[in-house]
């Protein structure tokens, strides 16, 4: 009886931590945040490390699955995409771009955003 009590007890702490979890590891990026781009479905993070940046697309209301993407182009390079239909989240999609400038591009449905060349 105890132990049955005590897995209860442990799987509902569980529980609860879950979704806390779930929202840091939204991103999946490494580094430091250093843009959030935002409109009206949805918001594009841009997270740096060294000489990478990364960049994820989430929609502002998860749900049903839409057609989303994400991309980041370093100058003098082609951009990198991940397009599809998604429920939450489109990416991440990472580029190395050293000391370059990049230029991130999102989309949830029909409302997209474009940062123009930055991180110059």
């Amino acid at each position: 009886m105890a132990l049955g009590v005590a897995v209860l007890t442990a799987s509902g702490l569980l529980a609860l931590a879950a979704p806390a979890d779930a929202h840091a590891a939204a991103s999946s990026c490494a580094g430091r945040k250093v843009r959030t781009l935002s409109f009206a479905t949805g918001v594009v993070q841009v997270y740096k490390r060294g000489g990478y940046v990364c960049a994820v697309t989430l929609a502002k209301n998860p749900g049903p699955k839409r057609s989303m993407s994400v991309s980041v182009q370093a100058r003098g390079s082609r951009p990198v995409v991940d397009k599809g239909r998604y429920g939450y989240r489109a990416g991440p999609v990472t580029v190395h771009a050293g000391q370059r400038c990049v230029w991130v591009k999102g989309s949830v449905g029909r409302r997209s955003v474009s940062s123009g060349w930055i991180l110059c």
